[in-house]
């Protein structure tokens, strides 16, 4: 199957991440919310997480599209298990960096509707992959991704990288 077409990825990158870490962010924004202090320390260590949070997303993104041949799309899915870079130490490094990224928002806008927001994120990602995402990859890649799911955590990383 052939890779991705740019057009996809961009599609997808903006129905997904960008709605999440940026319209959603734009929409409940509170200009009296700022019960997390505004120092410049914060506000440099909220620009440095979210970088890393944004290069943790498009590194897996283009994982997805070079190794997997799909995008981050659940109807666009990878037709390869992907298992290199970050993703031989946690099982979702790109939900990760959106978390990343919406936490860095939360310090940098010292915003308790954001934290709320990227904790509600986080629970919806974890019920979603429970109940659908790792049955499906259960489904596709049978004992090759079953076997990843018992060594490779969902959220917590590994020490050592793992190797199929």
């Amino acid at each position: 199957m052939p890779r991705p077409s740019l057009f996809r990825h961009l599609r997808d990158i903006l129905l997904l991440p960008f709605t999440v870490t940026v319209i959603v962010p734009y929409l409940i924004i509170n200009s009296t919310d700022h019960f997390i202090p505004d120092t410049l320390f914060l506000k440099i260590f909220a620009i440095l997480f979210a970088l890393t949070g944004v290069a943790l997303l498009f590194y897996t993104i283009t994982l997805f599209g070079l190794f997997g041949n799909g995008t981050l799309a659940p109807w666009d899915p990878t037709q390869k298990l992907v298992v290199l870079g970050p993703y031989r130490y946690v099982r979702n490094p790109m939900i990760s960096g959106v978390f990343f990224i919406l936490i860095g928002e939360t310090l940098f806008f010292h915003s308790t509707s954001i934290a709320i927001w990227a904790v509600l994120f986080f629970f919806i990602n974890t019920t979603y992959f429970i109940l659908v995402e790792e049955p499906s990859l259960e489904d596709r890649f049978g004992d090759e991704y079953r076997q990843y799911k018992k060594h490779v955590g969902r959220w917590i990383p590994r020490v050592t990288p793992y190797k199929s």
